[in-house]
């Protein structure tokens, strides 16, 4: 009975063994035959393990009380007490309401006008206007953030174009960029502005996918043009729409901080303030590295749990999900 015991682990060590050889056989081969493509990918890998991984070691400075020049495991730990801190100050709440605001009233209006732009393009016939609707729109994605920020301002100062518009109706000059209640539509506007052109070539590619023998069929069976977008084009949007409407939920508390920052001042911080700024403002004006990495690193968090909060709706009530 003894041997038999034996003979069997014996007869499972040679198949895992092989298993292993096998695994390794395929992995050589598998490389052997995609070697190129994988010395291709290599830099890319580098990058990001090097410029993207390998400094998420700095978030530790976020429990301890950093001392440049002490290196990261020397400085003392103080565990949550600059999240505490930061829970607790004044300004968490309205970082908060700003952040959220901004970008839900770019997931409402921004979200939507590539989606826009792409179906009503996808009905216009004259190719030559199309082209040059689409490269007027991607026009801005390209410019510098610094002359945008210069744009907007030329157009909203006192002797600026909105202003000009404003004196021929007979009302008098603002400076806009100094009220808070004007800040976020400037914001929202310009942004769309900056970004429909280029969001929509995601959804172009996913046009040209589209069978155009079901716009004939459509079209036989006594489709108008408005049918044929609800009933076709809409739907075979739908993953994609549903894949960047994760990724932007996923981003619902983070905003791109350049042009806040070129264009908010003191008077419009109650509005215009956003964690990304509050953390550029603590950690490299005033110096305190630990709070601002512990502020960014709650704002990661919170990003990471409306990522997998949509993704997980939107695997319930729809067949599209990123994972």
């Amino acid at each position: 009975m003894d041997d038999l015991n034996v003979s069997k682990l014996n007869l499972a060590d040679i198949s895992v063994k092989k298993k292993k050889k096998t695994r390794l056989q395929r992995l050589k081969r598998d490389f052997n035959r995609g070697k190129y493509v994988y010395l291709m990918l290599a830099p890319v890998v580098l990058y990001y393990l090097i410029f993207h991984y390998w400094p998420m070691i700095g978030i530790v400075i976020s429990f301890q009380d950093y001392i440049p020049g002490t290196g990261f495991f020397e400085s003392p730990w103080v565990g949550l007490k600059h999240f505490t801190e930061f829970f607790q100050s004044f300004y968490f709440w309205r970082l908060m309401k700003n952040t959220f605001l901004i970008n839900f009233w770019l997931l409402i209006f921004g979200f939507p006008a590539p989606i826009i732009l792409a179906l009503l393009l996808n009905e216009v016939r004259a190719k030559w206007f199309k082209r040059g609707v689409q490269t007027v729109t991607y026009i801005p994605h390209f410019i510098s953030i610094i002359v945008i920020v210069g744009i907007i301002k030329d157009f909203t100062a006192t002797d600026g174009m909105i202003n000009q518009l404003r004196e021929i109706l007979g009302k008098d000059s603002l400076q806009f960029l100094q009220f808070p209640e004007y800040f976020r539509t400037i914001y929202v506007t310009s942004d769309i502005w900056q970004t429909i052109g280029w969001s929509s070539i995601i959804y172009f590619a996913a046009l040209s996918a589209v069978d155009p023998n079901l716009y004939e069929a459509a079209s036989i069976d006594g489709a108008g043009r408005f049918r044929q977008m609800w009933h076709i084009t809409l739907p075979a949007l739908r993953p994609t729409i549903v894949i960047i409407l994760i990724l932007t939920i996923g981003n619902l508390l983070s905003t791109g901080f350049e042009k806040i920052l070129l264009l908010y001042q003191p008077l419009t911080y109650e509005t215009a303030d956003v964690i990304s700024t509050y953390v550029y403002r603590k950690g490299i004006e005033g110096s305190s590295f630990s709070f601002a990495t512990a502020v960014g690193l709650f704002n990661t968090v919170m990003n990471f749990a409306l990522l997998i909060a949509a993704n997980r709706i939107s695997r319930k009530i729809s067949e599209n999900s990123l994972w």
